[in-house]
């Protein structure tokens, strides 16, 4: 009854697989996210997932004056949904042009200097209950009910959706005798291995908030015989499978649904090199009521929850989705608790359409990606909460960062963070500064180091003074 996982055999080897070349994207170092060059990088962006076929964000109207608009606003990363029903839509038949498809719009972000985290997503397994992920020939329900409970309820009650969820963990064998997990990293063998010298490609998040399945109940307080037996072995295979085709593109892995209900994970240590702990921050209040009740003590527990595991294991944690709401209130309330722990963070959503969500629309900061970003399509009062300032590259580590009343401090010290040694004088940091948020300009004062960027700059370029250990930043309305 509290799940495990079943037995694994070998992922596959894909046949021919290119050598690849000198790796130049983005790693990890401890409890940072790195570039090439040793400097901790900080994402901030959007989620972009369309859910019904063909599963490309493109489909949608996503393009080239959307990635635009997201760079003009300071944002550096989008979310990328890619589907399990896309990649392999029959068992082992892999779809290369669904790859294309995909790749054209992490090229069409690059173009603006964002990288893309590719996003397996899921929402109550596939699209039969309601939701997205799994191809059809993945859902083994064993025959049972499969009623109509509403969004939540699917989870909680939906008989035939409790048993995919348990054949699934389980690795059941689909119609070719293959289990489904070792499908699921087949799947992800094939697209590492695709998107594997991609510089742009900053990570790849191996599953969207995991269902225990029929043990749910089991997690309600924590469910550390689901996390340790099934959760944290399947997080092993699927690095497992993409370390195969590619030896350096950090993985995402995330705790369970249960998580988002402020639930302390027991997930254990997930055997790879360049691991970042995804997490979502949703206020329950607001996500079920649309009220903000108690959300500050919602977001520091959730927040508390996501620094224990991530310091306790010496990874990134990165807060992969937040907010779904038209309450701006509490996305500024997020960020807010979000900043003194210096996470990176991607909301929810750039545009709506979400087939998993009762207010899709609600969602979403541009309207219609088939309209150009601008006017009545952005929602102005979500921008304005998302677009403040932040540190985006550091010549060291960061101490402390906060944006309030138009105030922006940041310190860092010029330590490596890989313990190597510091940065030499004159390494520069860049500094996003929305023009949103200064219409009028801005000034600056340094300590520890001098500006390099011109008056006015969206980017704010700081190089440390010779001999500065820290620096320390304040950038304030003009």
């Amino acid at each position: 009854m509290f799940g495990i996982h079943g037995a694994v055999g070998h992922f596959g080897t894909l046949a021919g697989a290119p050598d690849s070349g000198p790796y130049t994207g983005l790693s990890t170092a401890g409890a940072w996210i790195t570039d090439s060059d040793g400097k901790v990088v900080i994402l901030h962006g959007l989620n972009q997932v369309y859910k019904i076929a063909p599963y490309t964000p493109g489909a949608d109207g996503f393009g080239d004056d959307d990635a635009a608009f997201l760079a003009a606003n300071g944002f550096n990363a989008v979310r990328v949904g890619v589907l399990w029903a896309g990649v392999e839509p029959q068992p082992g038949v892999f779809d290369p042009d669904y790859l294309a498809a995909i790749k054209q719009t992490v090229q069409t972000l690059a173009d603006h200097g964002i990288y893309s985290i590719l996003d397996f997503h899921q929402d109550f397994y596939s699209a039969g209950f309601g939701g997205d992920g799994a191809p059809d020939w993945a859902v083994l329900t064993g025959g049972l009910p499969n009623p109509d409970v509403g969004q939540i309820g699917t989870y909680l009650f939906n008989p035939a959706q409790l048993h995919a969820w348990d054949a699934f963990w389980s690795n059941a064998k689909a119609e070719d005798g293959i289990g489904l997990a070792n499908h699921y990293a087949r799947s992800w063998q094939y697209v590492a291995d695709y998107f594997k010298d991609d510089a742009s490609v900053a990570g790849y998040g191996i599953i969207n908030e995991p269902w225990p399945g029929s043990p749910w109940l089991s997690g309600v307080l924590g469910s550390p015989h689901f996390d340790a037996q099934t959760l944290t072995p399947f997080y092993n295979q699927m690095a497992a499978a993409i370390r195969s085709v590619d030896p350096n593109t950090p993985v995402l892995f995330e705790p369970t649904f249960l998580f988002n209900t402020a639930i302390p994970t027991s997930l254990g240590a997930v055997d790879d090199p360049h691991g970042i702990f995804a997490f979502h921050n949703y206020c329950l209040a607001n996500s079920v009521f649309e009220i903000d009740f108690g959300c500050g003590l919602n977001f520091d527990i959730l927040l508390n929850n996501a620094a224990t595991y991530a310091d306790s294991h010496n990874i990134p944690a990165l807060m992969t989705e937040f907010g779904a709401t038209t309450n701006t209130g509490v996305i500024a309330d997020t960020l807010r608790h979000t900043n003194p722990y210096r996470y990176g963070w991607m909301e929810w959503a750039y545009t709506g359409g979400d087939v998993a969500s009762s207010s899709p629309e609600g969602q979403a900061l541009v309207f219609d990606t088939n309209l150009p970003p601008g006017g009545d399509n952005v929602d102005a009062a979500k921008l304005a909460a998302l677009a403040e300032p932040y540190p985006q590259t550091i010549a060291g580590v960061p101490n402390a960062w906060s944006f309030a009343g138009g105030i922006f401090h940041f310190s860092y010290s010029t330590a490596m963070a890989d313990g190597s040694g510091s940065f030499a004088a004159d390494a520069q940091t860049r500094i996003v500064v929305p023009a949103l948020q200064y219409p009028n300009g801005y000034q600056v004062d340094v300590i520890g180091g001098h500006v390099v960027s011109g008056p006015g700059s969206s980017v704010l370029i700081i190089a440390a003074d010779h001999g500065a250990t820290t620096v320390d930043v304040q950038v304030k309305p003009a």
